[in-house]
């Protein structure tokens, strides 16, 4: 039997296509397998919430999202500080995150892990993750400690 070198050239040219792009696509998925899941507990009509998540999720984070009436109750019982309130909270590694916290500064918290309960950005800020739109304005990402101390984390 013989042998077509055309087509031999042209089947090893889609084997090592298929493989550079299988790999490609593998990328995102392997760096989402080191995230660790956040939990999200929201309102189920806030649509500012939905795109937090996909926000995260863009990020290669993994969202458990829970919607919930009575988010009072969730932050009450998590702890979150009265001042620091927002329409979403969430929960990753043992620290709490309340608001619009990014993505960004989610990783910094995670790899640092400093001594606080967790990252809040009070309100909902226009710019901030979720809330983008025509307008943005400066705020504050506040690490926060059980007794509600705050120290600035990040400026935006």
């Amino acid at each position: 039997m013989r042998r077509n070198p055309v087509r031999i050239l042209a089947i090893a040219t889609t084997a090592v296509t298929l493989a550079l792009t299988t790999a490609a696509v593998r990328t995102p998925s392997d760096e989402s397998a080191r995230k660790p899941t956040i939990t999200v507990y929201k309102d189920p009509n806030c649509g500012c919430c939905k795109n937090w998540i996909e926000h995260l999720v863009k990020h290669g984070y993994r969202v458990d999202a829970k919607d919930t009436p009575d988010m009072a109750a969730i932050k009450r019982t998590l702890g979150v500080p009265d001042a620091l309130g927002a329409c979403h909270t969430a929960i990753v590694n043992g620290y709490l995150i309340e608001g619009h916290v990014s993505a960004a500064e989610i990783d910094r918290l995670l790899e640092r892990r400093p001594r606080v309960a967790g990252l809040a950005v009070p309100g909902m800020p226009m710019g901030s993750p979720g809330m983008e739109g025509p307008r943005t304005q400066k705020y504050q990402v506040l690490a926060f400690d059980k007794n509600g101390k705050t120290t600035v984390f990040a400026s935006h």
